[in-house]
């Protein structure tokens, strides 16, 4: 404060004038603390330019952002929560899902929608974190076998973006019930042999975390996202220890091998697509390969041989990984540089005593327990 304030004050403030900032115009990053302009952010998928931190998205923000443009339809927008139990705490739950839908926009805290990426159709469904947390209830269930029906339907591949603090407490049983009831619905999709990809955005944790989250045949998380099932305060009071640093975040996991692989959102499109390459789904005209019965290895399968010329991969990294997926393919190859590897000679096969298979599986590492 000036001189002049401190004698009169209120006369600096007289000749100022307020700029008009719009709403919404700024936003602080989560993880820095540096002001960030909002269109710029936008388009940067709302990673943080400053420290490369992946702030949190909405549902609808996560789909437009990996769905090619104009192809989204959302479905399943008829499945709501309903208060079975007229659960009351501080709030009533029917009073709780009210501001929750003012707030958000949204009528319960998973969309579910259909579209293309890079002209492939797939199903996805996106949780809204702000919708009460994210938390899974009866509705969230409902939605999410909606989307896996759906994804059979089409025969397209099925994507989930989680975030979630876990299942929805003013539900009781019910909610408790999506963990079965969604598993269930994921071995429909195996059957059919549809593949199922589980992307983990910040933050997942509890039924969320125990159930179809960490079910993806790929498992795949944002770079710091928090993974678990109770968070680390709990876990740090119930067994009186100081956990490790960066215990939960995607990246420890990922050291522990809970999960696949992290990928920044910026490549998260691309990624996905080429897993789904891989896998031949969305009419990708894989070439079966049959083998004979008495196969036991042979010359090595080059990526082109696995992958149609139409199914072209997305940018350098990725024909690395087809091509070493397409050795791995391949019995007897080396991952690295696609080498026959040396193979004996034939042999008729002997019975095995248990005597022998007892000393195989003690060389092995593996306890014996006759």
């Amino acid at each position: 404060m000036s001189w002049l304030e401190k004698l009169l004050p209120g006369v600096a403030q007289r000749g100022r004038k307020k700029a008009d900032v719009p709403e919404g115009v700024w936003q602080k990053c989560s993880h820095c603390g540096a002001m960030l302009y909002r269109p710029e952010l936008e388009r940067a998928c709302l990673v943080c330019p400053k420290c490369d931190g992946h702030l949190r998205m909405t549902a609808q923000e996560r789909l437009e952002s990996f769905f090619d443009e104009g192809t989204i339809v959302r479905f399943a927008e008829e499945m709501e929560p309903i208060d079975r139990l007229k659960f009351k705490d501080l709030k009533k739950y029917k009073d709780r899902l009210t501001a929750a839908r003012k707030t958000t926009g949204e009528t319960e805290s998973i969309i579910a929608a259909e579209g293309k990426v890079f002209d492939i159709p797939m199903v996805a469904t996106a949780f809204e974190f702000k919708f009460m947390g994210g938390s899974m209830g009866a509705g969230v269930g409902e939605r999410f076998v909606a989307g896996v029906q759906r994804a059979i339907e089409l025969n397209a591949p099925f994507i989930c973006f989680a975030s979630s603090g876990g299942a929805r407490m003013q539900e009781g049983l019910f909610s408790l019930m999506q963990m079965a009831k969604t598993s269930a619905a994921l071995n429909l999709l195996k059957a059919k042999g549809i593949p199922f990809i589980s992307v983990l955005t910040d933050p997942v944790y509890g039924g969320v975390s125990a159930s179809f989250a960490m079910l993806g045949d790929v498992i795949i998380a944002e770079p710091g996202a928090m993974i678990g099932f109770a968070g680390p305060r709990v876990i740090e009071q119930t067994v009186r220890q100081t956990l490790p640093e960066g215990f939960q975040k995607s990246e420890f996991l990922l050291e522990k091998g809970h999960i696949d692989m992290i990928v920044h959102r910026a490549e998260m499109r691309d990624r996905i697509c080429t897993l789904v390459r891989l896998f031949g789904a969305a009419d990708l005209s894989v070439v079966p390969i049959e083998k004979p019965a008495d196969y036991e290895g042979g010359t090595p399968v080059e990526a082109q041989d696995v992958i149609s010329n139409d199914a072209e991969p997305q940018n350098d990294t990725d024909v690395e990984v087809i091509a070493a997926a397409a050795a791995v393919a391949a019995e007897g190859i080396d991952a690295e540089d696609a080498k026959p590897a040396q193979t004996a000679e034939p042999k008729k096969a002997e019975k095995k005593s248990k005597t022998s298979e007892s000393e195989e599986l003690t060389g092995l590492g593996v306890p014996s327990f006759t």
